[in-house]
């Protein structure tokens, strides 16, 4: 089964962080990746922009509403994904546990559902 790793972190915290708290947060990514794709259960994954980089898009009654970032009002973003091949969630929320975010953030583990094939 594919599982989504959303990782919510909180984007004000992390530009305060100096350029060696930054890096050394960075070298744990990597060795996290470095452990999926090890394991044999990455698929794929990327990190985000922050959210001045991005927008927010809506169409009510046919009308459409772009908001540029930032736009989020919570304290946590998403932030980056992985993409996991598990066998349950519980071996998903495990993964998740080990991901450098969830020690600052919040990762939500979400099984992705399988389309019908056309």
């Amino acid at each position: 089964m594919r599982y989504l790793l959303a990782i919510h972190t909180d984007e004000n915290a992390e530009s305060k962080a100096s350029p060696e708290e930054q890096t050394k947060v960075w070298q744990a990514y990597m060795k996290y990746t470095d452990d999926l794709k090890n394991a044999g259960v990455l698929i794929g994954g990327e990190p985000l922009l922050p959210t001045a980089h991005g927008a927010k898009v809506r169409v009510r009654n046919g009308k459409r509403s772009v908001v540029d970032g930032p736009f989020s009002e919570a304290k946590e973003v998403l932030g980056g994904y992985y993409v996991l091949q598990c066998k349950s969630l519980q071996e998903a929320s495990e993964w998740a546990a080990r991901c450098p975010g969830a020690s600052t953030g919040t990762l939500e583990v979400r099984q992705i559902m399988d389309m019908p094939q056309q």
